[in-house]
Protein backbone atom coordinates (compact mmCIF):
# COMPACT_ATOMS: atom_id res chain seq x y z
CA UNK A 1 0.00 0.00 0.00
CA UNK A 2 2.96 1.97 -0.45
CA UNK A 3 2.45 5.79 -2.35
CA UNK A 4 6.05 4.79 -3.53
CA UNK A 5 4.62 2.21 -5.74
CA UNK A 6 5.85 1.93 -9.03
CA UNK A 7 4.17 0.46 -11.77
CA UNK A 8 6.44 -1.72 -14.41
CA UNK A 9 7.26 -0.36 -17.76
CA UNK A 10 6.71 -4.15 -18.55
CA UNK A 11 2.73 -3.59 -17.44
CA UNK A 12 2.47 -0.29 -19.00
CA UNK A 13 3.07 -1.52 -22.01
CA UNK A 14 0.76 -4.50 -21.54
CA UNK A 15 -2.32 -2.19 -20.71
CA UNK A 16 -2.07 -0.95 -24.23
CA UNK A 17 -3.72 -4.18 -25.65
CA UNK A 18 -6.42 -4.71 -23.15
CA UNK A 19 -9.27 -4.53 -25.13
CA UNK A 20 -11.56 -2.40 -23.34
CA UNK A 21 -8.52 0.27 -23.05
CA UNK A 22 -7.18 0.16 -26.13
CA UNK A 23 -6.33 2.95 -28.31
CA UNK A 24 -5.94 2.87 -31.98
CA UNK A 25 -2.54 3.18 -33.23
CA UNK A 26 -2.93 5.22 -36.86
CA UNK A 27 -0.15 8.12 -36.38
CA UNK A 28 2.97 8.33 -38.79
CA UNK A 29 6.19 10.69 -37.81
CA UNK A 30 4.87 13.56 -40.52
CA UNK A 31 1.47 13.89 -38.22
CA UNK A 32 2.99 13.69 -34.97
CA UNK A 33 5.26 16.57 -36.28
CA UNK A 34 2.51 18.62 -37.40
CA UNK A 35 0.75 17.95 -34.17
CA UNK A 36 3.91 19.62 -32.25
CA UNK A 37 4.01 22.53 -34.72
CA UNK A 38 0.02 22.82 -34.53
CA UNK A 39 0.22 23.49 -30.56
CA UNK A 40 4.10 25.10 -30.32
CA UNK A 41 2.81 28.09 -32.88
CA UNK A 42 -0.23 29.77 -32.00
CA UNK A 43 -0.99 33.42 -31.30
CA UNK A 44 2.61 34.25 -29.70
CA UNK A 45 4.32 33.78 -33.37
CA UNK A 46 2.04 36.94 -33.97
CA UNK A 47 2.62 38.81 -30.97
CA UNK A 48 5.02 38.08 -28.30
CA UNK A 49 8.00 38.53 -30.74
CA UNK A 50 7.29 42.53 -31.06
CA UNK A 51 6.58 42.66 -27.23
CA UNK A 52 9.47 41.10 -25.98
CA UNK A 53 11.98 43.14 -28.36
CA UNK A 54 10.20 46.31 -27.90
CA UNK A 55 10.48 46.22 -24.15
CA UNK A 56 13.01 43.38 -22.77
CA UNK A 57 15.70 42.55 -25.85
CA UNK A 58 15.69 44.80 -28.71
CA UNK A 59 17.06 43.09 -31.87
CA UNK A 60 18.84 40.31 -30.10
CA UNK A 61 15.61 38.69 -29.14
CA UNK A 62 17.12 36.48 -31.73
CA UNK A 63 19.65 35.26 -29.34
CA UNK A 64 16.87 35.35 -27.01
CA UNK A 65 15.27 32.51 -29.40
CA UNK A 66 17.92 30.76 -29.54
CA UNK A 67 18.55 30.48 -25.71
CA UNK A 68 14.96 29.35 -25.12
CA UNK A 69 14.95 26.59 -27.97
CA UNK A 70 18.42 25.14 -26.25
CA UNK A 71 16.72 25.17 -22.91
CA UNK A 72 13.83 23.64 -24.28
CA UNK A 73 15.36 21.13 -26.33
CA UNK A 74 17.27 19.52 -23.04
CA UNK A 75 13.20 18.53 -21.75
CA UNK A 76 12.34 17.71 -25.18
CA UNK A 77 15.37 15.20 -25.26
CA UNK A 78 14.07 13.76 -21.77
CA UNK A 79 10.64 13.45 -23.51
CA UNK A 80 11.95 11.61 -26.18
CA UNK A 81 13.59 9.47 -24.54
CA UNK A 82 10.48 8.55 -22.27
CA UNK A 83 8.17 8.18 -24.43
CA UNK A 84 10.19 5.95 -26.85
CA UNK A 85 10.78 3.45 -23.98
CA UNK A 86 7.61 3.63 -22.77
CA UNK A 87 5.07 4.55 -25.28
CA UNK A 88 1.63 4.53 -23.20
CA UNK A 89 -0.88 7.49 -23.71
CA UNK A 90 -0.41 9.75 -20.46
CA UNK A 91 3.21 11.78 -20.71
CA UNK A 92 4.75 12.54 -17.73
CA UNK A 93 2.40 10.78 -15.77
CA UNK A 94 3.25 7.39 -17.27
CA UNK A 95 7.08 8.31 -16.88
CA UNK A 96 6.78 9.32 -13.49
CA UNK A 97 4.63 6.46 -12.39
CA UNK A 98 7.42 3.99 -13.83
CA UNK A 99 10.24 6.12 -12.24
CA UNK A 100 9.14 7.37 -9.24
CA UNK A 101 6.27 5.98 -7.81
CA UNK A 102 2.18 6.39 -7.28
CA UNK A 103 2.37 9.93 -5.41
CA UNK A 104 4.76 11.35 -7.79
CA UNK A 105 2.40 10.26 -10.71
CA UNK A 106 -0.78 11.23 -9.38
CA UNK A 107 0.98 14.90 -8.72
CA UNK A 108 1.73 15.06 -12.19
CA UNK A 109 -0.98 14.11 -13.62
CA UNK A 110 -3.39 16.40 -11.71
CA UNK A 111 -0.99 18.80 -12.61
CA UNK A 112 -1.28 17.94 -16.52
CA UNK A 113 -4.88 17.61 -16.32
CA UNK A 114 -4.75 21.51 -14.84
CA UNK A 115 -2.38 22.47 -17.72
CA UNK A 116 -3.99 20.87 -20.87
CA UNK A 117 -7.48 21.93 -19.19
CA UNK A 118 -6.75 25.46 -18.78
CA UNK A 119 -4.73 25.43 -22.38
CA UNK A 120 -7.44 24.57 -24.09
CA UNK A 121 -10.39 27.12 -22.68
CA UNK A 122 -7.51 30.36 -22.54
CA UNK A 123 -6.82 29.61 -26.12
CA UNK A 124 -10.20 29.07 -26.95
CA UNK A 125 -10.75 32.96 -25.51
CA UNK A 126 -7.79 33.99 -27.63
CA UNK A 127 -9.37 32.26 -30.50
CA UNK A 128 -12.61 34.53 -30.10
CA UNK A 129 -10.93 37.62 -29.33
CA UNK A 130 -9.08 37.42 -33.08
CA UNK A 131 -11.91 35.73 -34.69
CA UNK A 132 -14.04 38.87 -33.83
CA UNK A 133 -11.32 41.38 -34.82
CA UNK A 134 -10.89 39.27 -38.23
CA UNK A 135 -14.60 39.40 -38.60
CA UNK A 136 -14.55 43.39 -38.44
CA UNK A 137 -11.81 44.14 -40.42
CA UNK A 138 -14.71 42.27 -43.23
CA UNK A 139 -16.95 44.21 -42.07
CA UNK A 140 -18.81 41.96 -39.20
CA UNK A 141 -19.36 43.50 -36.30
CA UNK A 142 -20.66 40.60 -33.54
CA UNK A 143 -22.35 41.72 -30.37
CA UNK A 144 -19.75 42.30 -27.65
CA UNK A 145 -21.98 39.88 -25.26
CA UNK A 146 -20.92 36.58 -27.33
CA UNK A 147 -17.41 37.24 -27.91
CA UNK A 148 -14.18 37.01 -25.46
CA UNK A 149 -14.80 39.30 -22.24
CA UNK A 150 -18.75 39.36 -22.71
CA UNK A 151 -21.43 37.54 -20.52
CA UNK A 152 -20.97 34.47 -22.28
CA UNK A 153 -18.35 33.66 -25.00
CA UNK A 154 -20.52 32.40 -27.68
CA UNK A 155 -17.84 31.92 -30.04
CA UNK A 156 -15.43 29.71 -27.90
CA UNK A 157 -18.28 27.66 -26.18
CA UNK A 158 -19.04 26.61 -29.69
CA UNK A 159 -15.49 26.24 -31.06
CA UNK A 160 -14.87 23.61 -27.99
CA UNK A 161 -18.41 21.78 -28.82
CA UNK A 162 -17.50 21.99 -32.30
CA UNK A 163 -13.80 20.19 -31.63
CA UNK A 164 -14.94 17.98 -29.05
CA UNK A 165 -17.29 16.07 -31.40
CA UNK A 166 -14.55 15.82 -33.89
CA UNK A 167 -12.13 14.03 -31.44
CA UNK A 168 -15.01 11.61 -30.54
CA UNK A 169 -15.10 11.13 -34.29
CA UNK A 170 -11.95 9.42 -33.78
CA UNK A 171 -7.71 10.79 -33.41
CA UNK A 172 -7.35 10.03 -37.21
CA UNK A 173 -10.29 12.19 -38.53
CA UNK A 174 -9.07 15.05 -35.89
CA UNK A 175 -5.11 14.85 -36.85
CA UNK A 176 -6.23 14.80 -40.46
CA UNK A 177 -7.88 18.24 -39.47
CA UNK A 178 -5.06 19.31 -37.89
CA UNK A 179 -3.14 18.74 -40.05
CA UNK A 180 -4.65 20.98 -42.78
CA UNK A 181 -5.05 23.75 -40.73
CA UNK A 182 -0.96 23.52 -39.67
CA UNK A 183 -0.50 23.67 -43.20
CA UNK A 184 -2.59 26.84 -43.73
CA UNK A 185 -0.56 28.54 -40.48
CA UNK A 186 2.72 27.38 -42.17
CA UNK A 187 1.63 29.30 -45.22
CA UNK A 188 0.43 32.42 -43.87
CA UNK A 189 3.68 32.36 -41.89
CA UNK A 190 5.58 31.68 -45.01
CA UNK A 191 3.89 33.92 -46.66
CA UNK A 192 4.59 36.78 -44.04
CA UNK A 193 8.04 36.19 -43.90
CA UNK A 194 8.92 36.57 -48.09
CA UNK A 195 6.31 40.04 -48.02
CA UNK A 196 7.70 41.35 -45.47
CA UNK A 197 11.99 40.75 -46.40
CA UNK A 198 12.01 43.53 -49.31
CA UNK A 199 10.82 45.98 -46.40
CA UNK A 200 13.75 45.33 -44.15
CA UNK A 201 16.80 47.52 -43.77
CA UNK A 202 19.84 47.19 -41.69
CA UNK A 203 19.86 50.02 -39.83
CA UNK A 204 17.10 48.82 -38.21
CA UNK A 205 19.40 45.98 -36.29
CA UNK A 206 21.70 48.80 -34.74
CA UNK A 207 22.49 48.88 -31.90
CA UNK A 208 21.95 44.73 -31.57
CA UNK A 209 22.31 44.86 -28.15
CA UNK A 210 20.49 48.03 -26.48
CA UNK A 211 22.16 49.60 -23.13
CA UNK A 212 21.11 47.87 -20.12
CA UNK A 213 18.09 50.25 -18.35
CA UNK A 214 16.12 49.48 -15.09
CA UNK A 215 12.95 48.46 -15.36
CA UNK A 216 9.89 49.53 -13.34
CA UNK A 217 8.71 46.50 -11.06
CA UNK A 218 5.33 45.77 -10.09
CA UNK A 219 4.54 44.91 -6.35
CA UNK A 220 2.49 43.03 -4.42
CA UNK A 221 1.24 38.91 -5.51
CA UNK A 222 1.41 40.15 -9.07
CA UNK A 223 5.64 40.32 -8.89
CA UNK A 224 7.48 37.53 -9.44
CA UNK A 225 8.13 34.96 -6.91
CA UNK A 226 11.62 35.44 -7.24
CA UNK A 227 11.93 38.91 -7.19
CA UNK A 228 9.73 39.06 -3.89
CA UNK A 229 12.12 36.88 -2.33
CA UNK A 230 15.50 38.41 -3.15
CA UNK A 231 14.57 41.81 -3.32
CA UNK A 232 16.20 42.72 -6.81
CA UNK A 233 15.47 45.31 -9.26
CA UNK A 234 14.63 43.88 -13.05
CA UNK A 235 16.60 45.33 -15.94
CA UNK A 236 15.68 45.10 -19.73
CA UNK A 237 18.16 44.94 -22.51
CA UNK A 238 22.28 44.57 -22.60
CA UNK A 239 22.87 40.69 -21.49
CA UNK A 240 20.40 40.41 -18.58
CA UNK A 241 17.58 41.80 -21.11
CA UNK A 242 18.45 38.73 -23.93
CA UNK A 243 18.57 36.41 -20.82
CA UNK A 244 15.18 38.07 -19.41
CA UNK A 245 14.06 37.57 -22.96
CA UNK A 246 14.85 34.01 -23.26
CA UNK A 247 12.60 33.55 -20.23
CA UNK A 248 9.67 35.24 -21.29
CA UNK A 249 10.05 34.03 -25.31
CA UNK A 250 10.27 29.94 -23.61
CA UNK A 251 6.63 29.95 -23.02
CA UNK A 252 6.20 30.65 -27.10
CA UNK A 253 7.80 27.01 -27.17
CA UNK A 254 5.83 25.32 -24.49
CA UNK A 255 3.10 22.37 -26.25
CA UNK A 256 5.54 20.31 -27.86
CA UNK A 257 5.65 17.95 -24.94
CA UNK A 258 1.42 17.12 -26.01
CA UNK A 259 2.96 15.00 -28.59
CA UNK A 260 3.82 12.36 -25.87
CA UNK A 261 0.54 12.06 -24.81
CA UNK A 262 -0.31 10.23 -27.91
CA UNK A 263 2.92 7.58 -27.97
CA UNK A 264 0.11 5.10 -28.00
CA UNK A 265 -1.27 5.90 -30.67
CA UNK A 266 1.61 6.08 -32.77
CA UNK A 267 2.07 3.44 -35.76
CA UNK A 268 5.58 3.19 -35.01
CA UNK A 269 6.42 5.03 -31.56
CA UNK A 270 10.28 4.13 -30.76
CA UNK A 271 10.99 5.91 -33.77
CA UNK A 272 7.82 8.40 -34.71
CA UNK A 273 7.50 9.89 -31.24
CA UNK A 274 10.72 11.07 -30.62
CA UNK A 275 10.93 12.56 -34.52
CA UNK A 276 7.18 14.49 -33.54
CA UNK A 277 9.02 16.00 -30.97
CA UNK A 278 12.17 16.88 -31.62
CA UNK A 279 11.16 18.07 -35.22
CA UNK A 280 8.64 20.21 -34.35
CA UNK A 281 11.03 22.07 -32.18
CA UNK A 282 13.41 22.51 -34.93
CA UNK A 283 10.48 23.67 -37.28
CA UNK A 284 9.06 26.14 -34.55
CA UNK A 285 12.93 27.70 -34.05
CA UNK A 286 13.68 28.41 -37.52
CA UNK A 287 10.26 30.05 -38.01
CA UNK A 288 10.44 32.12 -34.89
CA UNK A 289 14.11 33.40 -35.87
CA UNK A 290 12.87 34.29 -39.55
CA UNK A 291 9.77 36.15 -37.92
CA UNK A 292 12.08 38.19 -35.78
CA UNK A 293 14.47 38.97 -38.18
CA UNK A 294 11.61 40.29 -40.45
CA UNK A 295 10.01 42.47 -38.27
CA UNK A 296 13.20 43.61 -36.29
CA UNK A 297 13.81 44.83 -40.04
CA UNK A 298 10.46 46.34 -41.07
CA UNK A 299 10.75 48.15 -37.70
CA UNK A 300 13.04 49.89 -34.89
CA UNK A 301 12.60 47.77 -32.09
CA UNK A 302 11.43 51.03 -30.19
CA UNK A 303 8.76 51.91 -32.55
CA UNK A 304 6.55 48.20 -32.02
CA UNK A 305 3.45 48.32 -31.22
CA UNK A 306 3.56 45.24 -27.96
CA UNK A 307 0.16 44.33 -28.33
CA UNK A 308 0.16 43.75 -32.32
CA UNK A 309 3.29 44.23 -33.37
CA UNK A 310 3.45 42.02 -36.64
CA UNK A 311 -0.14 43.46 -38.07
CA UNK A 312 1.07 46.94 -37.27
CA UNK A 313 4.86 46.24 -38.94
CA UNK A 314 2.70 46.23 -42.02
CA UNK A 315 0.81 48.60 -41.66
CA UNK A 316 3.38 51.35 -41.18
CA UNK A 317 4.83 50.19 -44.54
CA UNK A 318 1.90 50.86 -46.16
CA UNK A 319 0.35 47.21 -46.25
CA UNK A 320 -3.10 47.59 -44.24
CA UNK A 321 -4.31 44.14 -46.48
CA UNK A 322 -1.50 41.94 -44.44
CA UNK A 323 -3.18 42.64 -41.23
CA UNK A 324 -6.69 40.88 -42.15
CA UNK A 325 -3.58 37.83 -43.39
CA UNK A 326 -2.15 37.70 -40.24
CA UNK A 327 -5.31 37.64 -37.96
CA UNK A 328 -7.07 34.88 -40.31
CA UNK A 329 -3.25 32.76 -39.91
CA UNK A 330 -4.09 33.81 -35.62
CA UNK A 331 -7.74 32.02 -36.63
CA UNK A 332 -6.05 29.12 -37.80
CA UNK A 333 -3.29 28.46 -35.47
CA UNK A 334 -5.45 29.06 -32.29
CA UNK A 335 -7.70 26.46 -33.71
CA UNK A 336 -5.02 23.53 -33.38
CA UNK A 337 -3.84 24.85 -30.31
CA UNK A 338 -6.97 24.05 -28.74
CA UNK A 339 -7.81 20.56 -30.74
CA UNK A 340 -4.06 19.71 -29.63
CA UNK A 341 -4.39 20.65 -26.25
CA UNK A 342 -7.97 18.88 -25.41
CA UNK A 343 -6.52 15.52 -27.24
CA UNK A 344 -3.51 15.92 -24.95
CA UNK A 345 -6.68 16.41 -21.81
CA UNK A 346 -8.42 13.61 -22.40
CA UNK A 347 -5.40 11.10 -22.92
CA UNK A 348 -3.84 11.73 -19.48
CA UNK A 349 -7.26 11.57 -17.60
CA UNK A 350 -7.39 8.12 -19.81
CA UNK A 351 -4.19 6.95 -18.37
CA UNK A 352 -4.92 7.94 -14.86
CA UNK A 353 -8.49 5.91 -14.74
CA UNK A 354 -7.14 2.90 -16.73
CA UNK A 355 -4.72 2.95 -13.54
CA UNK A 356 -7.65 3.13 -11.38
CA UNK A 357 -6.73 6.64 -10.04
CA UNK A 358 -10.13 8.09 -11.38
CA UNK A 359 -13.18 5.96 -11.90
CA UNK A 360 -12.22 3.23 -14.01
CA UNK A 361 -15.50 3.61 -16.20
CA UNK A 362 -13.85 6.83 -17.59
CA UNK A 363 -11.07 4.91 -19.66
CA UNK A 364 -13.39 2.78 -21.69
CA UNK A 365 -13.31 3.77 -25.39
CA UNK A 366 -15.27 3.46 -28.13
CA UNK A 367 -15.91 0.57 -30.27
CA UNK A 368 -16.03 1.59 -33.10
CA UNK A 369 -13.70 5.36 -33.09
CA UNK A 370 -11.20 3.32 -30.11
CA UNK A 371 -11.44 7.21 -28.84
CA UNK A 372 -12.37 7.66 -24.98
CA UNK A 373 -15.61 9.38 -25.60
CA UNK A 374 -16.71 9.37 -21.88
CA UNK A 375 -13.60 11.23 -20.68
CA UNK A 376 -14.06 13.87 -24.10
CA UNK A 377 -17.64 14.05 -23.38
CA UNK A 378 -16.85 15.55 -19.88
CA UNK A 379 -13.79 17.69 -20.65
CA UNK A 380 -15.63 19.24 -23.86
CA UNK A 381 -18.36 20.45 -21.84
CA UNK A 382 -16.63 21.88 -18.51
CA UNK A 383 -14.50 23.42 -21.20
CA UNK A 384 -16.86 25.06 -23.08
CA UNK A 385 -18.23 26.61 -19.49
CA UNK A 386 -15.37 27.59 -18.12
CA UNK A 387 -14.16 29.48 -21.99
CA UNK A 388 -17.16 31.13 -21.82
CA UNK A 389 -17.83 32.46 -18.53
CA UNK A 390 -14.59 32.77 -17.14
CA UNK A 391 -13.36 36.42 -18.06
CA UNK A 392 -9.87 36.12 -19.82
CA UNK A 393 -6.55 36.73 -18.59
CA UNK A 394 -7.01 35.05 -15.04
CA UNK A 395 -5.92 31.78 -15.10
CA UNK A 396 -3.00 32.50 -18.32
CA UNK A 397 -0.03 31.80 -16.15
CA UNK A 398 -1.39 28.53 -14.73
CA UNK A 399 -0.51 27.06 -17.89
CA UNK A 400 2.68 27.92 -17.42
CA UNK A 401 3.56 26.34 -13.93
CA UNK A 402 2.03 23.17 -14.72
CA UNK A 403 4.04 23.07 -17.89
CA UNK A 404 7.54 23.93 -16.38
CA UNK A 405 6.74 21.03 -13.25
CA UNK A 406 5.70 18.39 -16.12
CA UNK A 407 9.55 19.36 -17.61
CA UNK A 408 11.41 19.22 -13.92
CA UNK A 409 9.39 15.51 -13.19
CA UNK A 410 10.68 14.12 -16.51
CA UNK A 411 13.77 15.47 -16.32
CA UNK A 412 14.26 13.55 -12.75
CA UNK A 413 12.45 10.90 -13.56
CA UNK A 414 15.11 10.45 -16.86
CA UNK A 415 18.07 9.67 -14.32
CA UNK A 416 15.88 7.68 -11.45
CA UNK A 417 15.00 5.25 -14.33
CA UNK A 418 18.38 4.98 -16.16
CA UNK A 419 19.44 3.85 -12.56
CA UNK A 420 16.34 1.53 -11.78
CA UNK A 421 16.22 -0.33 -15.28
CA UNK A 422 19.40 0.19 -17.26
CA UNK A 423 18.47 -2.68 -19.41
CA UNK A 424 15.49 -0.95 -21.05
CA UNK A 425 15.81 -0.85 -24.47
CA UNK A 426 15.87 2.38 -25.49
CA UNK A 427 15.08 4.11 -28.55
CA UNK A 428 16.44 7.40 -28.18
CA UNK A 429 19.02 8.49 -25.66
CA UNK A 430 19.31 11.84 -23.94
CA UNK A 431 23.14 12.04 -23.88
CA UNK A 432 25.58 13.06 -21.06
CA UNK A 433 23.23 12.21 -18.63
CA UNK A 434 22.48 12.92 -16.04
CA UNK A 435 23.72 16.71 -16.76
CA UNK A 436 21.39 17.44 -19.01
CA UNK A 437 18.39 16.36 -17.36
CA UNK A 438 19.88 18.22 -14.06
CA UNK A 439 20.07 21.35 -16.18
CA UNK A 440 17.26 20.70 -17.67
CA UNK A 441 15.37 20.25 -14.18
CA UNK A 442 17.81 23.87 -12.80
CA UNK A 443 16.60 25.90 -15.65
CA UNK A 444 12.33 24.62 -15.37
CA UNK A 445 12.73 25.52 -11.57
CA UNK A 446 14.25 29.36 -12.22
CA UNK A 447 11.44 29.87 -14.97
CA UNK A 448 8.93 28.56 -12.45
CA UNK A 449 10.35 31.07 -10.12
CA UNK A 450 10.06 34.12 -12.21
CA UNK A 451 6.18 33.55 -12.04
CA UNK A 452 3.97 35.83 -10.00
CA UNK A 453 3.02 35.03 -6.00
CA UNK A 454 -0.59 34.74 -6.81
CA UNK A 455 -0.13 32.01 -9.72
CA UNK A 456 1.94 29.76 -7.02
CA UNK A 457 -0.92 30.21 -4.48
CA UNK A 458 -3.45 29.44 -6.94
CA UNK A 459 -1.68 26.31 -8.20
CA UNK A 460 -0.46 25.19 -4.43
CA UNK A 461 -4.55 25.31 -3.61
CA UNK A 462 -5.35 23.10 -6.41
CA UNK A 463 -1.93 21.04 -5.15
CA UNK A 464 -3.36 20.46 -2.16
CA UNK A 465 -6.85 19.57 -3.78
CA UNK A 466 -5.08 16.61 -5.81
CA UNK A 467 -3.37 15.86 -2.33
CA UNK A 468 -7.01 15.05 -1.07
CA UNK A 469 -8.68 13.20 -3.69
CA UNK A 470 -5.24 11.17 -3.73
CA UNK A 471 -5.67 9.87 0.05
CA UNK A 472 -9.43 9.81 0.00
CA UNK A 473 -10.21 8.27 -3.14
CA UNK A 474 -7.27 7.54 -5.47
CA UNK A 475 -4.96 5.23 -3.30
CA UNK A 476 -7.52 2.69 -2.21
CA UNK A 477 -8.73 2.61 -6.22
CA UNK A 478 -5.47 2.49 -7.48
CA UNK A 479 -5.16 -1.07 -9.49
CA UNK A 480 -1.52 -1.47 -7.77
CA UNK A 481 -3.59 -1.64 -4.47
CA UNK A 482 -5.45 -4.59 -5.22
CA UNK A 483 -2.27 -6.09 -7.14
CA UNK A 484 -3.83 -6.50 -10.15
CA UNK A 485 -0.94 -5.45 -12.10
CA UNK A 486 1.39 -8.16 -10.32
CA UNK A 487 -1.14 -11.16 -10.86
CA UNK A 488 -0.03 -12.15 -14.13
CA UNK A 489 3.50 -11.62 -13.48
CA UNK A 490 3.99 -13.45 -10.57
CA UNK A 491 1.67 -16.34 -10.91
CA UNK A 492 3.69 -17.13 -14.45
CA UNK A 493 7.27 -16.87 -13.06
CA UNK A 494 6.23 -19.16 -9.79
CA UNK A 495 4.88 -21.28 -12.56
CA UNK A 496 8.38 -21.18 -14.77
CA UNK A 497 10.40 -21.79 -11.02
CA UNK A 498 7.55 -24.77 -10.18
CA UNK A 499 8.71 -26.24 -13.74
CA UNK A 500 12.03 -26.15 -13.14
CA UNK A 501 12.56 -27.25 -9.40
CA UNK A 502 9.79 -30.57 -10.50
CA UNK A 503 12.58 -31.03 -13.59
CA UNK A 504 15.31 -31.07 -11.05
CA UNK A 505 13.66 -33.69 -8.86
CA UNK A 506 13.12 -35.61 -11.95
CA UNK A 507 16.64 -35.61 -12.74
CA UNK A 508 17.43 -36.45 -9.04
CA UNK A 509 15.69 -39.29 -8.91
CA UNK A 510 16.17 -40.69 -12.56
CA UNK A 511 19.85 -40.57 -10.83
CA UNK A 512 19.44 -41.90 -7.98
CA UNK A 513 17.97 -45.07 -9.55
CA UNK A 514 20.88 -45.64 -11.53
CA UNK A 515 23.09 -45.57 -9.00
CA UNK A 516 20.61 -47.96 -7.14
CA UNK A 517 20.30 -45.04 -4.34
CA UNK A 518 17.42 -44.23 -2.58
CA UNK A 519 15.90 -40.95 -3.41
CA UNK A 520 15.23 -38.18 -0.74
CA UNK A 521 11.89 -37.16 0.67
CA UNK A 522 12.70 -33.87 -0.96
CA UNK A 523 13.35 -35.34 -4.90
CA UNK A 524 10.42 -37.20 -4.21
CA UNK A 525 7.69 -35.29 -3.57
CA UNK A 526 5.41 -34.41 -6.38
CA UNK A 527 5.70 -30.55 -8.56
CA UNK A 528 4.04 -27.95 -6.34
CA UNK A 529 1.27 -25.96 -7.84
CA UNK A 530 1.51 -22.24 -8.21
CA UNK A 531 -1.27 -21.92 -5.81
CA UNK A 532 0.46 -23.37 -2.92
CA UNK A 533 1.85 -21.63 -0.08
CA UNK A 534 5.25 -20.64 -1.66
CA UNK A 535 7.34 -17.01 -1.48
CA UNK A 536 7.04 -15.81 -4.95
CA UNK A 537 10.20 -14.21 -6.91
CA UNK A 538 10.86 -10.86 -5.94
CA UNK A 539 10.33 -8.20 -8.84
CA UNK A 540 13.71 -7.41 -10.57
Amino acid sequence: MSIFRTKSVEQSLRDTEDPEHQLKKSLSWVELTMFGIGVVIGAGIFTMTGRVAHSMSGPSIIISFIIAAIACGLAAMCYAEFASTVPVAGSAYTFSYASMGEIFAWIIGWDLFLELFLASSVVAQGWSAYLAVFLSQLGIDLPPQIVSGGRFDLLAFGLIMVLGMLLIGGIKESVRVNTVLVAIKLFIVMFVIVAGIGYVKASNFTPFIPDKQPVESSGGLTQPLLQWFTGSQQTAFGVSGIVAGAALVFFAYIGFDVVATTAEEAKNPKRDVPMGILGSLVVCTILYIAISLVLIGMVPYNQLDPSASLAKAFTTVGKPWMAIIISAGAVAGLTTVVLTMMIGATRVIFAMSRDGLLPEGLSHVHPKTRTPYRITLIIMLADGLLAALVPPGILDEMVNIGTLLAFVMVSIGIIVLRRKRPDLPRAFRVPWVPVIPIVSAIICLYLMLNLSIETWMRFLIWMVIGIVVYFTYSKNHSRLAHGSELTADINAEITNVMDHQYDNRRKSRRAAAQTGATASPEAAEPAPTPTESSDPPKES
